[in-house]
């Protein structure tokens, strides 16, 4: 896509991370979720302050996919005792890659998620692993596409609702 950009985000641009986390994640999962959970999680992950503290976790990085000035998707790298659940050193973490709806099938997600595999090379990690809601067919298939193989299950909370994701990791090591 012409005119794509991969920023970092900033501290002042935790209002726009608000609104396109909300934003995306309430296309991706509401159809398929009740109102009352999908309030309570976006209500709790994605206020100002809950939002706040994680850019401000130094082993934690943010960046936007923007044509021009608008924002249309967004990626989250988690390292060391930020990962939420391995905290391994030697392995980096997609904790969230999302696109605007209208920008599916567009590369955007592709380019986000090269991102992650580049800063992933940069601090020379083993492997990057992320975890995935079992019932999303389309994030399956496209780190399926990228390599990705599952290695494990575990428990995802959406407001009142226990889901399984898929854990899923690449290795970046030639010989394992």
């Amino acid at each position: 896509m012409e005119n794509l950009d991969i920023k970092q985000v900033t501290q002042n641009d935790i209002d726009q991370l608000q609104k396109i986390g909300r934003q995306t994640f309430s296309e991706t999962f509401s159809s398929v979720n009740t109102e009352e959970n999908m309030t309570k999680y976006l209500d709790e992950y994605f206020s100002v302050e809950k939002l706040t503290a994680e850019f401000n976790n130094k082993s934690s990085e943010f960046y936007f996919a923007t044509i021009g000035k608008n924002v249309i998707g967004y990626l989250k790298l988690n390292f060391g005792q930020a990962q939420t659940e391995l905290q391994d050193g030697n392995a980096l973490e997609i904790e969230r890659i999302y696109v605007l709806k209208e920008f599916h099938g567009k590369g955007v997600g592709q380019l986000l998620y090269d991102k992650a595999l580049q800063i992933a090379r940069q601090k020379n990690v083993d492997y990057v692993w992320l975890g995935v809601w079992e019932e999303n067919r389309r994030a399956i298939n496209f780190y399926t596409k990228n390599g990705f193989v599952e290695f494990d299950k575990h428990i995802f909370k959406l407001g009142n609702e226990e889901q399984t994701d898929k854990m899923m990791k690449l290795s970046l090591k030639r010989y394992e």
